[in-house]
């Protein structure tokens, strides 16, 4: 980072990490103006435009993570706590893209983003997949940690200014930061096929009306070491979803024919941005129209039977019914996402169905235990979060998996698309839903 005073060497991983969608041999930023985006959100429908005003051809932005309603009081801000996808790292990069920039550098902070800069560092290091696709696309995608870049902004055109608070008004304008930024990328480019794996159980009478059950079963493959195991293998994220769809298979290939198709999806590169479930979204191979639902196993609760069940984007659609009625016959209840601000329910496969209309379900117990409380699995999933969640210490562990969590939810939802796959209704999006405008 250059300035007209003063310079801001920045080390690799710990303090950024920078990557190109672009498969091209050698690709930078080279003296590319800083420009301070505030959220680097383009929303109309609620008034707001981070990118106005500014010519971003060549120019890099520096934008916040999260959306203005983080951590707001004010439910018409956005939508309060509850993050929107302009929250999400994948339309930072997005929208910077529509707008001519040349590269983005988003600020990463623990608690609005939802995870510490270790994840940062696992998941965007070492090998990364792309789809070729005619989208524009970014010269450089970056993160900066959260004291780089105070430093950064200690030494540009805003220094003693409240960058957070001045970002934090529908009025913003986006600021010159007086700096430059010069990154250089290599490439070794391999062109290869990942697959998404597909099955499908032919229903009787309405064979030609889907449910989709899915969930991917990459992970991070080998990266950094850590105590000299680089293999990061994903027992909860995502062998449970994995193990999960095949033990769902099995019970309908066991069980007397449906009415409905059952299909199973195993998808594949989930971790570096949903890309098996885009693909399949933009190339579908049963119509989406006449897909009645997803079921979207991701991250099963491994802790013990839970009491509740946590729906992800609880009030998007009728499906939250199909679980509730699942549910209480479990003898359990049914609980909307308690950290809403994580942005979870555009962070797993069922977002890309729910992108084209099909009424998804992504749910799982993580809140009180039959045999453990409300504090000792918030503790629990606490420390998964910490020292596991993308990291190599995902591993199997016999001693701290209760597989009976797993096989009560797994049961829950091969009951929800049971009674679909026999059923003649379609789910209906809410009129509050913004994915309801897909479904027609």
């Amino acid at each position: 980072i250059s300035g007209k005073n003063s310079n801001l060497d920045l080390a690799y991983l710990k303090d950024f990490v920078a990557t190109t969608n672009k498969t091209v041999k050698e690709v930078g930023l080279e003296n590319s103006e800083l420009v301070f985006a505030g959220y680097g959100i383009v929303a109309p429908e609620y008034g707001w435009n981070d990118y106005k005003g500014i010519d971003w051809k060549g120019k890099t932005a520096v934008v916040l993570i999260n959306d203005p309603g983080f951590k707001s009081s004010d439910s018409t801000l956005f939508k309060g706590n509850t993050m929107t996808y302009y929250g999400r790292w994948t339309y930072k990069y997005e929208e910077a893209a529509r707008q001519g920039a040349a590269g983005v550098i988003i600020i990463h902070e623990t608690e609005p983003a939802s995870y510490g800069w270790n994840v940062i560092e696992s998941s965007w290091s070492g090998a990364r997949l792309v789809i070729e696709s005619e989208a524009p696309l970014l010269d450089v995608e970056s993160w900066i940690s959260n004291e780089s870049a105070n430093k950064l902004f200690d030494i540009s055109a805003m220094k003693g200014q409240d960058y957070k608070t001045i970002a934090h008004n529908k009025s913003f304008q986006p600021i010159p930061l007086e700096l430059s930024v010069s990154v250089g990328i290599e490439n070794n480019i391999k062109k290869d096929v990942s697959k998404n794996v597909v099955a499908m159980i032919p229903g009787t009478d309405q064979k030609d009306e889907f449910i989709i059950y899915s969930a991917h079963w990459d992970h991070l493959g080998v990266g950094k070491p850590i105590e000299g195991d680089s293999i990061y293998n994903g027992a909860v994220d995502n062998a449970t979803g994995t193990a999960g769809l095949l033990a769902i298979a099995e019970a309908f290939k066991k069980s007397k024919p449906t009415k409905r198709s059952i299909v199973f999806i195993a998808l594949t590169g989930e971790e570096q941005g949903l890309l098996g479930s885009a693909y399949y979204a933009a190339h579908p191979i049963f119509d989406p129209k006449k897909t009645i639902a997803n079921i979207n196993m991701d991250a099963i609760n491994s802790l013990g039977e839970m009491k509740d069940l946590t729906i992800t984007g609880f009030g998007q659609s009728e499906m939250d019914e199909y679980a509730k009625e699942a549910a209480e016959a479990q003898n359990r209840y049914i609980i909307k996402d308690p950290t809403p601000e994580k942005g979870s329910f555009f962070r797993s496969d069922h977002f890309n169905f729910a992108k084209i209309g099909i009424p998804a379900l992504y749910a799982a117990g993580s809140y009180e235990g039959f045999d453990h409380s409300i504090e000792e699995i918030k503790g629990a999933n606490e420390n998964y979060e910490e020292f596991k969640y993308h990291q190599v210490s995902d591993n199997y562990d016999s001693k701290t998996f209760e597989l009976s969590g797993i096989r009560l939810d797994l049961q829950l939802f091969y009951e929800v698309g049971l009674t679909l796959s026999n059923d003649d209704y379609f789910p209906k999006w809410y009129d509050s839903s913004e994915f309801k405008a897909a479904r027609k």
